[in-house]
């Protein structure tokens, strides 16, 4: 949404403050139109794309099929239509503290976004779950549990930047797809990070100016695994990863902090 549509909306540019639903903190206008949300109408042939943190279903049902939404809802909170109607669903996954400092710096720079306070702060706001979308912790493991009851392809962010082929190739048969070499070859070129953080259909730079402050951090920042590693102290990292332990006990789900 553009600065144009705020004000055909009478919308103002303001942090967000959140609001839960079912125990998971949501923006205000996410909880205000819960019901519609919750009965939204999926479609069988409908593509789900979930990840942790920033989106919605915006203008889904003026799209034509197949759609190819996205969500960044816990598995919990999806519409049950989605799973009614077996829809494919493509969700990926980044590792903890990485996925911390970007959304960390996504706060600071989007002016719609509650505000994030210190780095100190908001690294016990994450691990208490207290953000919005919810925990960290609850939503990849939903979606990993998830994956056994229904047609999930769950992805590991890491795991793209070191192969990105593979992965397209995952999704590809994933969605039952034939496609050439040349044109797998261009996919794989133009989705590289540098090239869309370089693409201003992709980064943000127009879409939302006047709402993403890039001199402060840009919307694609640096796509880097390991980054974590540039914040955390040392005593911050031995308490995440004391804290992680507790929170991730009892799954088989394992993530690459580094590569």
């Amino acid at each position: 949404m553009d600065l144009d549509q705020m004000k055909e909306l009478n919308l103002e540019l303001t942090r967000c403050e959140p609001d839960e639903v079912e125990g998971v903190f949501l923006i205000e206008t996410i909880r205000a139109n819960w019901n519609k949300i919750w009965n939204f109408r999926a479609r069988p042939d409908d593509l789900l794309i979930a990840t942790y943190a920033k989106a919605g279903l915006e203008l889904a049902e003026a799209m034509p099929s197949p759609r190819t939404l996205k969500t960044h809802l816990p598995a919990q909170l999806v519409p049950p239509s989605f799973w009614d109607q077996n829809c494919k669903v493509i969700y990926v996954a980044r590792n903890a503290k990485d996925n911390l400092v970007s959304y960390y710096h996504f706060h600071r720079m989007n002016k719609m976004m509650p505000e994030p306070g210190t780095w100190e702060e908001f690294v016990e706001k994450f691990m208490d779950g207290k953000v919005l979308w919810g925990s960290w912790y609850d939503h990849v493991k939903g979606w990993w549990e998830a994956k056994d009851k229904h047609r999930i392809l769950y992805l590991f962010y890491e795991d793209m930047k070191e192969n990105p082929k593979h992965e397209i190739q995952k999704v590809v048969r994933f969605l039952e797809k034939d496609l050439k070499k040349e044109v797998l070859d261009k996919i794989v070129k133009y989705t590289a990070f540098e090239n869309m953080k370089n693409n201003p259909m992709a980064n943000y730079t127009k879409e939302f100016e006047g709402i993403m402050n890039h001199s402060i951090s840009p919307f694609m920042r640096k796509g880097a695994v390991g980054d974590w590693k540039n914040h955390f102290t040392v005593a911050q990292n031995e308490k995440f990863d004391q804290d992680y332990k507790k929170k991730m006990a009892g799954t088989s789900l394992n993530f690459r902090s580094e590569l």
